[in-house]
């Protein structure tokens, strides 16, 4: 079974707008890559990939549209969740599966998700935060709570 067919009924909670990208991402990939960020309070037009992670509870394939920029070969993604108290879905589903799959335009690769920590982080946060500003609100906003730098190291094909 392919990972569409796994996932073709997304989840009713998940916003009309995210929804709507993930369904671009699985028709256009190559379209889908570049999202406006406005919509989020971002500059306009930034990159973005398909992680494809397995949920810790439900074993199901879950699609979600992340931000990324491309650090030592690999893709850095930011588990900001708009700067909530609490880390998103997808970070926690990550953090007990770490291999996953990721969509970068029509590009399709199997990943391991680690958590940046050190310099590693300081520079991945660096990178994202230039890219899309408001990530530096949400670690505010966050409290607490830091907001993790995530890398995913391709491992192979899909």
């Amino acid at each position: 079974m392919s990972a569409k067919e796994e996932f073709e009924k997304l989840p009713e909670a998940m916003p009309k707008w995210i929804r709507d990208h993930v369904e671009l991402y699985l028709s256009d990939p190559d379209k889908a890559r570049m999202w406006d960020s406005t919509i989020g309070g971002g500059p306009g037009p930034l990159p973005t990939l398909l992680l494809i992670a397995r949920g810790a509870k439900s074993g199901k394939l879950r699609p979600l549209p992340l931000l990324y920029q491309e650090m030592d070969g690999k893709y850095v993604v930011i588990g900001s969740k708009g700067g909530a108290p609490t880390h998103p879905g997808w970070y926690v589903n990550l953090r007990a599966n770490a291999e996953c799959e990721i969509r970068v335009g029509a590009k399709r690769m199997r990943a391991r998700a680690s958590t940046a920590s050190g310099d590693e982080r300081t520079r991945g946060w660096k990178k994202m935060a230039a890219m899309y500003p408001p990530y530096d609100d949400y670690q505010k906003r966050a409290g607490s709570r830091q907001i993790p730098v995530v890398v995913l190291e391709p491992i192979g094909p899909a």
